[in-house]
């Protein structure tokens, strides 16, 4: 992701200006903001294979958490793109999700600040550094159960599980079969659908 500092620099003596959400508003439409401790975050539009694996995910659990379609449990609210105010910090995961319970309908608002139960970053070259050292603090200072991360490039999933403030590595999947993973374990994923190589 290509880093963009909110504030201009006029000298070493005097600090750096905090980004504000003006800032974001600010930015062209080609590219994607965040604001985190204060620092604003640009990054281009994904690749196409980062929106395929993107696309197909919220396809698969939407279908069968958000809508309860088939065998699906239903009882979840899966979303592309929200922007989530947490605190100071404005971030836009690829995905989120928020179980029913917490979020029965989806708010009338342009922003959330309920952090979800379960976010999933897909990673690129560009933004990988900043979806594994910079968000995922925030997503653990807030509380989001479980992260996945996403690479369509390598294609693996790894799905971190929240335990005492601290994110754990509890299953690294890999290649085209169909797996479990936590916390949308009751329906089996295929992961060729996310590489789109299934046809």
């Amino acid at each position: 992701m290509d880093r963009v500092v909110g504030g201009e620099d006029r000298g070493q003596s005097m600090a750096k200006k905090p980004a504000t959400y003006a800032d974001l508003e600010a930015l062209p439409e080609h590219v994607v903001g965040e604001i985190i401790a204060g620092e604003l975050y640009a990054s281009p539009r994904p690749s196409a294979l980062h929106v395929t694996a993107e696309s197909y995910l919220q396809i698969l659990l939407g279908r069968a958490f958000g809508l309860r379609d088939g065998d699906g449990p239903g009882g979840w609210l899966i979303l592309m793109e929200p922007e989530l105010h947490l605190g100071a910090d404005v971030l836009v995961p690829d995905l989120a999700g928020w179980r029913r319970e917490r979020l029965p309908s989806s708010p009338k608002v342009a922003a959330f600040t309920l952090a979800p139960d379960w976010v999933c970053e897909v990673l690129s070259p560009s933004t990988r550094n900043l979806d594994r050292k910079v968000k995922l603090p925030v997503y653990a200072r807030e509380g989001v159960r479980h992260v996945w991360f996403v690479d369509p490039v390598t294609r693996t999933l790894e799905v971190f599980r929240l335990d005492e403030g601290r994110y754990t590595l509890i299953a690294t999947h890999s290649g085209t079969g169909s797996v479990r993973a936590e916390p949308f374990e009751a329906v089996a994923l295929e992961l060729a659908v996310l590489w789109d190589e299934s046809h």
